[in-house]
């Protein structure tokens, strides 16, 4: 019987076992769903509205909306600079090297 375990990171690993593209696919979506919280964090952090912000940025409300849903896979790094320059903030971009196998 399998050791219990409460930890993502593991749950996931015994899920995808040693399948490369489930592990990439998974990858992805983990940083859309990521980029998609700093916006919506970051946006409630400044007390504005999805169309306040879009104001801000100079697009459409619902430009904001799609930015901040994790299924979302467009991100771009301009509109990304725009939104963190509306909200007075810094954009970060890093490498990190891939965890161990």
């Amino acid at each position: 019987m399998a050791k219990k375990t409460r930890s993502a990171t593991e749950i996931l690993d015994r899920l995808t076992g040693d399948d490369p593209e489930l592990r990439e696919m998974i990858a992805e979506e983990t940083v859309n769903a990521q980029v998609a919280r700093m916006i919506y964090e970051a946006r409630m952090a400044a007390g504005l509205t999805q169309a306040q912000l879009a104001g801000l940025v100079d697009t459409q409300q619902s430009t904001i909306a799609r930015l901040e849903d994790a299924d979302y896979e467009g991100h771009s790094l301009s509109m990304l600079r725009r939104i963190a320059e509306a909200l007075d903030q810094k954009l970060e971009v890093r490498f990190v090297p891939n965890r161990a196998a």
